[in-house]
This record gives C-alpha cells, sequence and structure tokens, in this order.
C-alpha cells in the first residue's frame, strides 16, 4: 500500500524542509517553501512500463582497464545547425533540454525536427496544445512525415503507456512543466513534479536506448524554471535565444556530454518555420551603400565557426553632466577599459563624450579577439571618418596598448579572405607560423598607434 507523507519544499531551488520555514537555507530566498504531499509508492513497480524490468544484480566496481570502451551511436538528423550543437548527431539514450523565452520557436524547432525525421518513429507529446493546434502549424511548416506521431496527455503514466505500444525512436516533451505523475500529489510545474517527471524520463531514456528531448520554460531572470538539480540530470542543455521581435535565432550549448559546449547554430524565423543560416557572417555584417563612420568588422570565433561581425558606435557630446555609456551585445566593463586605452594611449578625449557601441545582429560576443574592431569602431565615431568596409580586425589590446595575439588566427583571415576583404590587421606575435593567403593582404601591429595612423593617416 502506498504510503503518504508531506514536506515542505522550497519552489526556487529545490530543497526540502520538515516544517515551514520562512527563509531558505539553501538559496536564501524568503517565503517560498510549498507544502507538497510524496507518495511512495512499491519500489518493485516502475514508474514506467517495459518488455523488461530492471536487472535485480547490484552492480560491481570493474577496473577501468576492463571496461570496453564503444563509439556512440548518433542518429543525424536533416538540420544540420542542430547536429553540430549538439555535436554531431542525436546519442541514443541521451537526454536534451533545450529552454527559451516564449514565443523564440522552441515548439516549432522541435516539430521540424519530428516532422524531418522521414524513417524514424518520432513520438511528439504536448501538454499545452491540441492535436489540431499542432497540425495547423505542422501544414504552415509544410514538412509531410508519415512516422510522427501526436499525443496530447500530460500524465507521465498514460505517456508511458502509449510508449509501450508504440516504441517509437525519439520522444519530444512539450513541455515538462506541463507534465504530472501520480507518485506527487501536487500542481503540474511544481519543483516536485518536474523533478520526479524528469527523473522518470530519464530512467526511460537509459534503459530502453531512447533519445529524449524536454523544451523547458524560462524564469524573467533567463535560466530554466524549476530546480537547478534539473540541468544536472540530463545529459545536454541547450539555450535558444534571440529577440522574438528580430529574425534571427541563436542555439547556443550550456551544457553537453557528448561535445563540446561553445558550439552555435543560427536559425532566420520566417512565415514557413525556421531556415538554418549556412553562412552566419552575411547576416551579422549590413549591407550599406557606402562606408559609414563608427563601423568596423571583427573576426571571432564560436565554437568552431568563425564569425565576422560587425561593430557600431556612435560617440557624442554628453548634453548631461555625466556621460552616458551603453553597450548591446558587448560587455561593458571591457569597452570601458578600452576607452581608458584610448584615453591614455591615444590622447582621445572620451571623458566628455557620450558612448554607445553596438554588435549587429542581435547576438552577444565576449571574445577579447574583438578589441581591435571596438576601438577602430571607437575611434572612427569620435573622429567622424569611416573606416573602409574592405578591412577586417582580428587582435586583443593590452592595457599599454599594445596588440596581442589570439588563437585560430588562420581560420579568422579564411573566413575574411571568403567574405572578400582585402586587409585584415592583426598582432605581429601572429606571424610567426602563419602561411601567406593568396587574396588577402595580412598587416601586423604592435601597438595600437600604428594601427590608427596606417587606417586613417
Amino acid at each position: 500500500m502506498a504510503k503518504t507523507k508531506s514536506v515542505y519544499v522550497c519552489q526556487s531551488c529545490g530543497a526540502t524542509a520538515p516544517k515551514w520555514i520562512g527563509k531558505c537555507h539553501s538559496c536564501s530566498e524568503w517565503n517560498t517553501y510549498v507544502e507538497e504531499k510524496i507518495t511512495k509508492e512499491d519500489s518493485s513497480k516502475p514508474s514506467w512500463r517495459t518488455e523488461s524490468n530492471r536487472s535485480k544484480i547490484a552492480s560491481k566496481p570493474v577496473k577501468i582497464s576492463e571496461v570496453e570502451g564503444q563509439v556512440e551511436k548518433r542518429l543525424n538528423t536533416s538540420d544540420a545547425e542542430l547536429n553540430r550543437v549538439l555535436g554531431g548527431g542525436i546519442v541514443g539514450g541521451s537526454l536534451v533540454l533545450i529552454g527559451g523565452e516564449p514565443g523564440i520557436g522552441k515548439s516549432t524547432l522541435m516539430l521540424q525536427l519530428a516532422l524531418s525525421a522521414q524513417n524514424t518513429q518520432v513520438l511528439y507529446v504536448s501538454g499545452e496544445e491540441s492535436q489540431q493546434q499542432i497540425k495547423m502549424r505542422a501544414d504552415r511548416i509544410g514538412y509531410k512525415s508519415p512516422s510522427c506521431y501526436i499525443l496530447s496527455e500530460t500524465g507521465t503514466q498514460q505517456i508511458f503507456e502509449q510508449i509501450e505500444e508504440l516504441k517509437p525512436k525519439l520522444v519530444i516533451i512539450d513541455s515538462i512543466q506541463t507534465l504530472q505523475t501520480n507518485r506527487i500529489e501536487s500542481a503540474p510545474g511544481s519543483v516536485s513534479q518536474v523533478r520526479e517527471c524528469t527523473a522518470e524520463l530519464l530512467r526511460f531514456a537509459k534503459e530502453t536506448n531512447t533519445p529524449v528531448f524536454l523544451i523547458g520554460h524560462i524564469t524573467k531572470e533567463g535560466s530554466l524554471a524549476g530546480p537547478k538539480v534539473l540541468e544536472h540530470m540530463v545529459d545536454t542543455v541547450l539555450q535558444f535565444e534571440g529577440d522574438r521581435h528580430m529574425t534571427y535565432r541563436i542555439l547556443r550549448t550550456i551544457k553537453n556530454r557528448f561535445g563540446s559546449t561553445s558550439e552555435l547554430g543560427i536559425y532566420e524565423m520566417l512565415g514557413s518555420g525556421l531556415r538554418q543560416v549556412s553562412n552566419p557572417s552575411e547576416i551579422l555584417i549590413t549591407q550599406k551603400a557606402e562606408d559609414l563612420p563608427g563601423v568596423a568588422i571583427g573576426a571571432t570565433i564560436e565554437g568552431n565557426r568563425p564569425l565576422m561581425i560587425e561593430i557600431q558606435s556612435l560617440v557624442s557630446p554628453a548634453t548631461y553632466g555625466t556621460p552616458q555609456r551603453s553597450t548591446t551585445g558587448f560587455d561593458a566593463k571591457r569597452m570601458n577599459m578600452l576607452l581608458a586605452v584610448l584615453e591614455k594611449r591615444g590622447g582621445l578625449r572620451f571623458g566628455s563624450q557620450d558612448v554607445f557601441l553596438n554588435v549587429a545582429g542581435g547576438i552577444r560576443i565576449d571574445e577579447p579577439a574583438l578589441d581591435l574592431a571596438v576601438c577602430a569602431s571607437l575611434v572612427s565615431a569620435y573622429h567622424d571618418v569611416p573606416v573602409t568596409d574592405k578591412v577586417a580586425f582580428a587582435a586583443e589590446v593590452g592595457l599599454g596598448g599594445e596588440i596581442r595575439a589570439v588563437n585560430r588566427i588562420d581560420s579568422r583571415i579564411a573566413e575574411a579572405e571568403k567574405l572578400g576583404f582585402e586587409e585584415i590587421y592583426i598582432s605581429t606575435h601572429n606571424m610567426k607560423g602563419l602561411e601567406k593567403p593568396k587574396k588577402i593582404v595580412v598587416k601586423s601591429f604592435n601597438k595600437l598607434k600604428e594601427v590608427f595612423e596606417e587606417l586613417m593617416g
């Protein structure tokens, strides 16, 4: 017979207490403890049904030299951007959590994945939309797949019954906050429900070698809703970013047990769904008819992908007592450091100027290799003299005004050459062992002052 007990759970971090307390001892939040009833069922009955129950034999320690290694079999999707972010495809038995703001396109991305798998049986479970709503979105996307099944259900026991009957090769849950299990008596979306439902799906994925995708909501601070332990339980955490008023979306890897955590996928939101952007450098550089002051192009690296980023600056006399400093897509503290370097080493008076800096395309870049492009953009805006759009920059700037080397300079030069740039400015220390490119001219510098003498005369 099932036993029921009552505990108090923090809705912020998931910590438990035997009685109500005002301040959480784990996350220090106030008034977050809510009473939840937990039903302990017979442990001999699994929370989901399979053909074979779990092995009763206890695990034994084995020498690491005796463990046989194996290569993970990956399921390649028709989405090259998703394959790159996942590390080469979907690993069997993996649990992937994808989060993002409402309306950003999470459900559209997962439905496109389900519909594009022609030879793979996929079960798309939705707790937020009816089957008719999903059908309308599928018709708008335009994909047709005979192996995609739709299920509108929120109870995990009923979902596992349908999984046992259908035996899909891929399961998508939209979303994890809408699921509930009979093992816990609490509302859907609570910390206990999210944690227990994820644990059941994790056991199902590992024991049947079936990959599972979970769509998760985020809080107003931008972090994934639910307990922090949720991100530790899953194998991969993906973040879908972008301004929903703009067309471009970015898929980042926050955690990946089967690949790199620095990969990046870029999509364009259209009326017919999400379109893969194979060459993001072209969309991140604004097409303009003439050279404009305050605009410079920098070469950066996101994961294994080189990108050309457009830096835009505006410098104007301060109309109030304290000058304004505003950045979009770039670290504000680093911009203030570069302004201090330009003022001290270059003699430019930014102390009485309002400075605004923007990274075009709506993305955020933190790499120091954009320092020289930022400095060129700021100086161009200060003097109101445009920088030619045939020049790219790839170097870090030190506090002494020195030009420092950056990694993977060959990839940056090759990307600039492919996009038609005629010159690229780099550090002298990057010239060692550098192969001479065919079309683009590589110019090296030691000091920031030398760059601006060459650039503006």
